[in-house]
């Protein structure tokens, strides 16, 4: 996959994707969309990657918002599309993806960027990482799913002061809010999400769909999440790794998953 924005690196089953915009501080704009997208479809449907980490190029920013010059002319229905169009095809997308994805904030995670850290599985970040959602400030609201996913993640009250106040959160008061489950130094960033990508590459790929599915399904408007368990634990029996990982253990040797 060859990209203008972005840097896709495979090591074994780990993927990495950087976004790599350094003189706009890696700021989204409609092709780095574009490109995250088939980024992101084609490592899911690359049967040797189990674990997808996606970063920043440099050390200041993660990504530092939206590119604000594309937008800043837009109308109503302009501005309903750009937010719809922006959630299908990469910030839903990447949620709901079958591989696990690890954000790893390294500096400035704002707007269009925490909500992209905020579509990942999970975060860690760096100590230097400083994160918000300063829409309010430009006289619109996050459009890619920002004051969903923050209520979700840290709370209704503090997610409404933060919106409605375009304030910042250091790494440590992240990773006091429960939104990041890591806080480390620049060196050890990506090094600790190879590490934590490394233990999940070792289990059960199918299995890890499955629980995506069952977690997310708690978010999910008129699903009941119990129930999509219930039917994913049900699925895992029929599975190969199912046999492999059950009689692996029974037989007290390590699993040789597909």
């Amino acid at each position: 996959m060859n990209f203008e924005n972005i840097l896709v690196e495979k090591k074994e089953s780990i993927a990495t994707i950087i976004i790599n915009r350094p003189t706009k501080l890696n700021a989204l704009n409609k092709a780095t969309i574009a490109e995250l997208h088939e980024a992101f479809k084609g490592l899911d449907e690359d049967k040797g990657i189990k674990v997808i980490i996606i970063s920043g190029s440099g050390t200041k920013s993660f990504v530092a918002g939206a590119d604000i010059s594309e937008f800043a002319h837009f109308g109503v229905e302009e501005g309903t599309e750009l937010a719809r169009n922006g959630q299908e095809i990469l910030f839903d997308f990447v949620q709901n993806l079958g591989t696990p994805v690890i954000a790893a904030v390294n500096g400035f995670a704002l707007g269009g960027g925490l909500e992209l850290a905020m579509s990942a599985h999970f975060r860690i970040a760096s100590d230097n990482a400083k994160m918000g959602l300063p829409e309010t400030s430009l006289g619109v609201i996050p459009g890619y799913g920002g004051t969903q996913r923050l209520a979700q993640l840290i709370g209704k009250g503090k997610a409404m002061e933060l919106v409605m106040t375009a304030g910042m959160m250091t790494a440590e008061e992240a990773l006091n809010l429960g939104l990041v489950n890591y806080v480390v130094t620049q060196e050890e960033l990506l090094p600790l999400a190879e590490k934590i990508a490394g233990k999940i590459s070792r289990n059960s790929s199918v299995a890890i769909r499955a629980a995506i599915k069952s977690i997310n399904a708690n978010y999910e408007d008129g699903v009941n999440g119990f129930d999509r368990e219930i039917e994913e634990f049900g699925v895992c029996f029929g599975t190969n790794d199912f046999k492999e990982g059950t009689t692996a253990f029974l037989e007290k040797r390590k699993p040789n998953f597909e």
